[in-house]
């Protein structure tokens, strides 16, 4: 979830724009990273959602997209309020005594892109790297918790609302599809739903 939400966070931060009405051609060859199949996957779809045709061979391409990888990870860190377990002469000992821990992790995603004419290898704009952070936060009060916070807690609070008439560019978090509409010589341009043909 981390490392979904990072890369998530990463592509949003991208124009796809330029790509509408453009066959494209998603090079990954030089791309290696945890997780790619969602990364390369994540890609393909901004693409369709900005009107961009994908196509499977370089060759049948206006323009190709080349993916790179600066890093795609995790990490984790520890912090708590309280002393340390502490040795005492006689073989006694005084236990830690925690009052506030936060125990936290990050997932981070730094991903390349660079954008060329398919037939003339120019580059189209600057492209870039795109840099995003994800963070989970677990908070411990005198024993009690976890209390939790961060970017992946509130994500996946907004994912549970749905707000009639939002208009985002991030990936919804309810799935759609469009009907391929189909070209039948001599089929009428109206049709019931009871899939009679008017006369």
């Amino acid at each position: 979830m981390l490392l979904s939400d990072a890369v998530e966070q990463s592509l949003s931060k991208v124009d796809f724009s330029p790509l509408a009405h453009q066959q494209v051609y998603v090079e990954e060859k030089y791309l290696e990273c945890v997780d790619k199949p969602f990364v390369v996957g994540s890609i393909r779809h901004q693409v369709m959602r900005s009107g961009g045709r994908l196509v499977a061979e370089a060759d049948a391409a206006d323009v190709i997209m080349e993916l790179r990888s600066g890093g795609v990870g995790t990490d984790t860190s520890e912090a708590y309020l309280g002393t340390p377990a502490i040795a005492l002469p006689g073989m006694l000992t005084i236990p830690e005594i925690r009052v506030a821990e936060r125990n936290t992790q990050y997932g981070y995603a730094k991903l390349g892109l660079v954008l060329y004419d398919a037939k003339n290898g120019q580059a189209l704009g600057h492209g870039g790297m795109s840099l995003a952070q994800s963070d989970d936060n677990n908070w411990y009060m005198f024993g009690i918790g976890p209390f939790q916070n961060g970017s992946l807690k509130n994500n996946v609070s907004a994912a549970q609302q749905r707000v009639p008439g939002m208009n985002s560019r991030r990936v919804p978090t309810m799935v759609a599809f469009d009907a391929r509409h189909r070209d039948v010589e001599g089929a009428p341009d109206i049709q019931f739903a009871s899939g009679e043909s008017p006369e």
